[in-house]
């Protein structure tokens, strides 16, 4: 379950960064509440991770993919343009996910 948690976190994560830009400084009413919902349900299932997986892997797996999505989602929500650099950086944060998640002894607690 606390991957699980981890991942939800993400999404919302992703969700609330992504409809913050929509929220035009919080003058549009519904991006507005998205953001705040979005924080407060990333916030809580996070929390509910950290339970049992270490906070060093938990956050870095939690910002990592959260930074890979978001470029992901700038670039298919607002049309904000990649380069080849941007793809090879979210190639290498996902390796270090992997790695984390498969190798490292701490994230196993």
């Amino acid at each position: 379950m606390p991957w699980l948690y981890l991942s939800i976190a993400i999404v919302s994560e992703v969700v609330a960064t992504s409809a913050l830009k929509a929220a035009n400084g919080f003058t549009c009413w519904a991006p507005s509440l998205l953001v705040a919902v979005g924080y407060a349900s990333a916030l809580y299932f996070l929390s509910l991770a950290l339970r049992t997986i270490p906070l060093g892997v938990a956050y870095a797996i939690w910002s990592g993919v959260g930074v890979a999505l978001i470029i992901l989602a700038g670039w298919v929500l607002y049309r904000q343009p990649l380069d080849v650099a941007s793809f090879i950086g979210i190639a290498l944060i996902v390796s270090g996910v992997i790695v984390l998640h498969i190798y490292s002894k701490a994230a196993a607690h």
